[in-house]
């Protein structure tokens, strides 16, 4: 990987790389509906191709050997397979609920206060998140957050 740069030619191919979000099909996958669920943040393959998209978007054809897939991601969607990787339960815009009673300057959110994941802090030990509550950004850890709805949720794979 050529860490400065964020453009073409970032990854090399047959070089190890790591999704950092979850893939779902966007219309340029065959067989499948526009939505549906084809790869897990964290997945590990080898970039096989270098292409762009509309002229101005460099797209990797990354093979996960692992689901038998191979899906076209963009430099910001990648890592290499061997930078630090700490999974989370949660994602962007995943939204969630507070477990505890969350103390701010002017109050507390109560436990059960709703919010949505902005941000996922994956160098940090505990794992934390800057989630949106009603008003204002709160830094907090994953072990004080649950689903907002648990029927839909899915949880990472092991």
């Amino acid at each position: 990987m050529i860490e400065e740069r964020y453009d073409e030619e970032r990854f090399e191919f047959g070089e190890r790389v790591r999704l950092t979000r979850n893939v779902r099909n966007d219309g340029t996958y065959p067989g499948m509906d526009v939505g549906d669920f084809l790869l897990r943040r964290g997945s590990v393959g080898n970039v096989i191709e270098v292409g762009t998209f509309l002229q101005d978007q460099v797209i990797y054809t990354v093979h996960f050997l692992d689901a038998g897939r191979m899906v076209g991601c963009r430099a910001e969607e990648l890592i290499s397979a061997d930078a630090p990787w700490n999974p989370s339960r949660f994602e962007f815009r995943d939204q969630v609920v507070c477990t505890i009673d969350i103390p701010t300057q002017d109050g507390n959110f109560p436990a059960g206060t709703q919010g949505e994941i902005l941000k996922v802090l994956r160098d940090s030990d505990p794992l934390l998140y800057h989630v949106r509550f009603p008003g204002k950004t709160m830094q907090v850890p994953e072990s004080v957050l649950e689903p907002a709805d648990p029927a839909t949720f899915k949880e990472p794979e092991a």
